[in-house]
């Protein structure tokens, strides 16, 4: 309905549309009442706190790229390796030096052949400088005190996109003598910390893009329609839609062209309701269980009861009379006891329309984690929990 040019408020409006247009709403000069009026509505209809899209989802093209090289690390207090591949890679580095020495003629162990890993952030510019990892390659005992040799890194297409030089760190120790050692952390990973200058950029304009597109970290048909309604309700006209459950496209306005670094910092601060399919996470090795919000129960009657069985061995002593046969002595006989309990089995009747309600139902139970866990299948298999069940 029309009042005096703006659209009413009706249940028939999903909430996430007007939680994006009361900023336009209060920027066309409706009154503070309405406005405050329209933020409460939006907050009853949600029921849940909203996510950010910067949350749930990366832009295409602004991403993370790995880099790996093979380095050297010397200064080792003898903790490093003789294996034949790093003994002929400090022969060959020598040699580029000037030096001429036969792999043969290399006695001590403060080298080490190590595997240089680092993570190339977006939009790299030349001379940043970013961390490191040092893994060792061979049998070094530990890397610490050693200085990592200039390593190039190249990126998937071979490419070398930074070089890697420093002193490891490894934020920790090992130590010991006589049989006896202590070690904290892993002494043969190691980290430099601003160790890798970049080199190279990858090229991408995005401020010569006509369209952004947004991958949903989990992919929900849900979720993606709420991103593009919401999108479409804070810019105020269709710009956005949903392509498939981990795709939406939004198409950059035209005063935004040239700007999309300014449109996409705006975007990603917009809330969407995130819809979080029903299930039930369970690790076996851990005893752990989580479940999500809608999982939902059909009324059940369990029965749950455990067998106990006890075995205990005591000592007993069997001491001969006096003055008995020569032959008599003292032994030990074991004296083992059995008891078996079995306690009472009781129907408890268990449903639940809500998390609270479900959570509640359980803990009635009494059970163990992996009691709980063996409930949880039993009652998947039966039909009545209505959520998926997944097992990692």
């Amino acid at each position: 309905m029309d009042r005096g040019g703006e659209t009413a408020v009706t249940d028939a409006v999903p909430a996430a549309v007007f939680r994006g247009r009361r900023e336009v709403l209060c920027r066309k000069g409706v009154v503070a009442g309405w406005c405050l009026l329209v933020v409460m509505f939006s907050a009853f209809m949600s029921g849940a706190a909203a996510e950010r899209i910067k949350d749930i989802a990366s832009i295409e093209g602004v991403r993370d790229n790995q880099l790996i090289g093979y380095g050297i690390v010397v200064g080792l207090n003898g903790s490093g390796d003789k294996s034949r591949a790093t003994l002929q890679s400090v022969t060959n580095m020598l040699a580029r030096m000037g030096v001429t020495v036969s792999a043969k003629d290399i006695k001590a162990k403060n080298t080490a052949a190590v595997i240089v890993t680092a993570t190339l952030p977006p939009f790299p510019k030349i001379g940043n400088r970013i961390d490191a990892v040092v893994s060792a390659l061979g049998d070094a005992k530990s890397l610490q005190g050693g200085t990592l040799l200039l390593t190039p890194l190249k990126g998937a297409d071979g490419r070398i996109y930074g070089i890697a030089q420093g002193p490891v760190s490894i934020g920790g120790f090992s130590a010991g003598g006589g049989g006896t050692t202590t070690q904290k952390n892993h002494p043969t990973v190691g980290k430099v910390p601003g160790g890798v200058t970049i080199e190279r950029e990858i090229a991408f304009d995005i401020a010569a893009q006509k369209e952004i597109n947004i991958y949903l970290h989990s992919p929900d048909f849900t979720t993606a329609t709420s991103v593009s309604r919401a999108v479409n309700a804070f810019l105020g006209h269709e710009y956005a839609r949903a392509e498939d459950p981990s795709k939406v496209v939004i198409s950059i306005p035209e005063e935004f062209r040239g700007r999309v670094v300014d449109f996409i910092g705006m975007i990603e601060t917009v809330d969407v309701e995130v819809d979080i399919p029903a299930r039930v996470i369970i690790n076996e090795r851990t005893g752990t269980v989580v479940i999500t919000r809608d999982v939902k129960i059909s009324p059940v009657a369990i029965s749950h009861g455990g067998l106990t069985v006890e075995i205990s061995t005591e000592q007993m002593v069997s001491q001969p009379p006096p003055f008995g046969p020569e032959s008599s002595r003292t032994v030990v006989v074991p004296r083992t006891d059995v008891s078996v309990r079995e306690q009472k089995a009781s129907l408890i009747p268990l449903s639940g329309v809500s998390l609270n309600d479900v959570v509640k139902g359980l803990n009635m139970l009494g059970v163990t984690p992996r009691d709980l866990i063996s409930i949880l299948q039993a009652l998947k298999a039966a039909g009545a929990l209505r959520a998926e069940l997944e097992i990692i």
